[in-house]
């Protein structure tokens, strides 16, 4: 996400402010490509899988999961192998390789091909995600936070585009033809993203967060509590948010004309697109774990609209608030956890927010056999019970890290002690 890195980097020659705009570009088309179009097209297209390709709901909710255990493999990959995120061919690789996934999914009715499609889809996605945020982490560390930002946005013009596809193809043809759709625009988006400059240095964001300076027994026990309360509503959120991330088209349908929910998810890319920008403004202005416990309270409230009453104006104010929180939340929490200076805090925080992610379909698998709509109210309540984390978080919470240095045996030093005084903003 859009944070600056605790400690110096490497020297490297200045990135320009037009170069940095074009970099900004291809990033956001790997990310409109692998996650707005290879992750999360799935969900405008499972109601027309339900309906003409005879997809059980307990089907698409597994391969959701799929998906989702694809993604825990491509993100684990890129943080026990560094050097991977650094790799033009393995982005290309990607890219490819995400493309065919999406053309495999209409050329068959074998669930085993479906299962496979989406898992390898996964795997590309994560990925993608992982060079395309190092690389912009890496290249633009020394521009304003709201560049990246922008860049993150290209995850809500992913969805926007696929989402207005769908949308005009279920009107003259069926979900093959979704499907088709969506490959083709992924591989137009490869094609802006294919000459992406990955991470230029040695060190990523994850490395710095778990290899800052010695002393990691003392930041552990002044700053675990803090990280223990953010992780829990970290990897909460990625229960909660994923089931509507899934099930809000389908969910919208049950109680609403059918284009609402295509429409709806159009409505959630446009949300999103300015909202990473948007939530890292506000972070360098208040208190990340208000701005974080507030945007869990907005997203629980915009998953259970839809259960809750029928009709568009239900469905598109669900739309905005969920498209407007659900990368902000990703921007904040991590924001957070780099400025703990906990041991490894980007890792440890992926991985419970991926682990999330899978749980969450399984969990809410036997409420789909009376449709969508029931899934996201018990969704809801887990981003409520997220929220609540995030606001015992806020107890005490040091909003500034002093790092005192002393020798250490290796060469290295420093214990960070947590200090309960006015967090630096810019601006």
């Amino acid at each position: 996400m859009p944070l600056r890195s605790p400690l110096p980097s490497a020297a490297k020659e200045p990135v320009s402010r037009h170069a940095a705009w074009g970099h900004v570009l291809q990033a956001a088309a790997a990310l409109a490509a692998g996650m707005g179009v290879g992750r999360f097209v799935f969900t405008p297209i499972v109601p027309l899988m339900h309906t003409q390709a005879r997809l059980s709901p307990g089907a698409g909710a597994h391969l959701a999961t799929a998906n989702y255990v694809g993604y825990l493999v491509g993100a684990l990959a890129g943080i026990l192998a560094p050097s991977l995120v650094r790799s033009t061919a393995l982005l290309r690789a990607s890219l490819v390789v995400l493309v065919v996934s999406l053309a495999a999914m209409p050329m068959t009715h074998s669930a085993s091909v479906w299962m496979t499609s989406r898992l390898l889809a996964g795997v590309a996605s994560a990925l993608v995600f992982v060079i395309a945020v190092s690389s912009l982490l890496s290249h633009l560390r020394e521009h304003p936070a709201h560049l990246p930002g922008w860049a993150f946005g290209g995850v809500g013009a992913g969805i926007a585009l696929s989402g207005l596809l769908v949308l005009a193809v279920r009107f003259f043809a069926d979900w093959r033809a979704a499907w088709w759709a969506s490959a083709l625009l992924a591989a137009l988006l490869s094609v802006q993203a294919w000459n992406l400059r990955p991470e230029a240095v040695s060190q990523s964001p994850a490395a710095t967060a778990g290899h800052d300076s010695g002393g990691c027994v003392a930041r552990t026990a002044r700053t675990g509590r803090w990280f223990t309360a953010l992780f829990a509503s970290y990897t909460l959120e990625g229960v909660g948010y994923i089931v509507a991330g899934t099930f809000l088209v389908a969910a919208i349908e049950q109680g609403s004309p059918g284009w609402i929910g295509s429409g709806a998810w159009v409505v959630v890319g446009l949300a999103a697109l300015p909202s990473s920008a948007l939530w890292a403004w506000l972070g360098r202005r208040w208190s990340r774990p208000g701005l974080l416990c507030a945007a869990l309270v907005i997203q629980a409230v915009g998953i259970a609209l839809p259960a809750l009453f029928d009709g568009v104006p239900a469905a598109l104010i669900s739309a905005v608030l969920f498209g407007a929180t659900f990368i902000g939340i990703s921007t904040l929490a991590l924001g957070t956890g780099a400025h703990l200076r906990f041991p490894r805090s980007v890792a440890l925080l992926t991985a419970g927010y991926s682990v999330g992610q899978i749980v969450g379909p399984l969990l809410v698998a036997p409420l789909l056999q009376h449709g969508y709509r029931q899934a996201l109210l018990p969704a809801s309540g887990v981003v409520l019970a997220a929220a609540g984390s995030a606001a015992v978080l806020r107890s005490g919470y040091p909003h500034e890290i002093v790092v005192t240095h002393s020798p250490m045996t290796d060469g290295r030093s420093g214990t960070a002690t947590p200090v309960a005084a006015p967090e630096r903003r810019a601006g």
